[in-house]
């Protein structure tokens, strides 16, 4: 997967596609369903391309798989390196 998206990025798409694999849907059903072209879901899922979800799609694909939101997301959040962000205390 493109090493240009950040981590969390890259979660949510492997998290959607195990979904979507796991419900023996293809990308172009997936695509179709939440009204974009037949190649939408093929170029996030592309490793060389830096194409990603926004909030809207990740609400229109949970509706489509009949799943939550949540269900893309990590339990905890997910500390990049990159970051330099400290937690508040207190």
């Amino acid at each position: 997967m493109n090493e240009s998206l950040d981590e969390i990025e890259r979660y949510v798409i492997r998290r959607i596609k195990e979904i979507r694999e796991y419900k023996s849907i293809t990308q172009e059903e997936l695509s179709l369903s939440i009204g974009k072209n037949i190649g939408f879901i093929s170029q996030i899922e592309a490793p060389s391309k830096k194409a990603k979800y926004n909030l809207i799609h990740l609400n229109l694909i949970a509706i489509a798989l009949g799943c939550s939101i949540k269900d893309f997301l990590p339990d905890e959040p997910i500390r990049d390196t990159k970051y330099d962000i400290k937690e508040i205390k207190k």
